[in-house]
């Protein structure tokens, strides 16, 4: 499959890079974590006067990947994926443009998001969908998100929330290529830049390797994540979350090798998309998960034929 983007979804991504890169989403991101939320829903609301927040219901999973390989790439907080990827296709007679929603959909996600700033609660179990209210909070391994267990109330009428889930798993792959991206991007700059017995470390072969590996890693991820924006399907979406969850894994461990001891300090930038990988690969289905899913439908495939 060979996916070239259209003139309009070039310009806007180029839009929506331009927006995050003047936002300083590092800082908005350390905020939430500290539950400081004032610059981040600023974002949010810039965020969605460009239209991101209607993307699930008015255009189409290309631009849903557009946007949240963005969110991803420079890590900004709050619970996208829940309110403008999966609840405006659970709940399609319900706008949910102007408002934050969250949500938590057991078994694969136990925990509503950022459930203090949300409008609106909901759970999933058992296949419907219930408003709910927000219990005591979970500590996550990414401060910046914010999780709360949740008690269901009453049940709601809801669209088909399979293909919300769907949506979600891809919007969230996005999400962990985009911070592989950075990640790589920041590390192929720090090597550049750190010297070492006279020399830059980016100089020597075995972190060229290192580097190199994580570009494989996350080039071959990409078509995966292209054809799912394109079919959007339990066996696309399933492929595409495996490899990003993959490729973004190793991009966090090459990069933390790299830096070295400064990779570990929160002060350093590095930390966010490193705990923001951290988290998302557990998030909307484990990969461990997706290769089962995956697994099962390619046998039920063959069976048929």
């Amino acid at each position: 499959m060979r996916f070239t983007p259209t003139t309009e979804q070039t310009g806007f991504a180029r839009s929506l890079d331009d927006l995050l890169t003047r936002s300083d989403t590092v800082a908005a991101n350390r905020a939430w974590a500290r539950g400081e939320h004032g610059p981040g829903l600023g974002l949010w609301k810039r965020l969605a006067d460009l239209g991101v927040t209607s993307l699930a219901t008015e255009a189409t999973p290309v631009e849903v990947r557009i946007a949240f390989e963005a969110l991803g790439r420079h890590a900004v907080p709050g619970p996208w994926v829940e309110s403008a990827a999966y609840l405006p296709v659970a709940l399609p007679d319900v706008d949910l443009t102007d408002t934050i929603a969250t949500v938590a959909v057991l078994p694969h996600v136990p925990y509503a998001l950022d459930a203090d700033v949300a409008d609106t609660v909901y759970v999933v179990t058992g296949g419907a969908l219930s408003t709910a209210t927000a219990g005591a909070p979970v500590t996550s391994v990414d401060p910046s998100r914010r999780l709360v267990e949740v008690v269901a109330g009453d049940p709601v009428d809801h669209g088909d929330l399979d293909r919300a889930f769907d949506l979600a798993a891809f919007a969230t792959a996005a999400q962990l290529l985009g911070a592989g991206e950075r990640v790589l991007a920041d590390s192929v700059a720090y090597v550049s830049q750190r010297t070492q017995f006279g020399r830059t470390i980016g100089s020597y072969q075995a972190i060229k390797h290192q580097l190199a590996d994580v570009r494989v890693a996350l080039d071959f991820a990409r078509p995966l994540l292209d054809g799912a924006g394109v079919e959007l399907t339990p066996r696309s979406v399933s492929a595409a979350a495996i490899q990003c969850a993959d490729a973004a894994r190793l991009a966090a461990r090459v990069g933390l090798q790299v830096h070295g001891a400064i990779g570990y300090t929160q002060e350093y930038d590095l930390s966010r998309w490193l705990l923001r990988i951290r988290a998302l690969q557990s998030a909307w289905g484990t990969p461990a998960w997706h290769r089962e899913r995956l697994l099962a439908d390619l046998l039920a495939e063959r069976a048929a034929r």
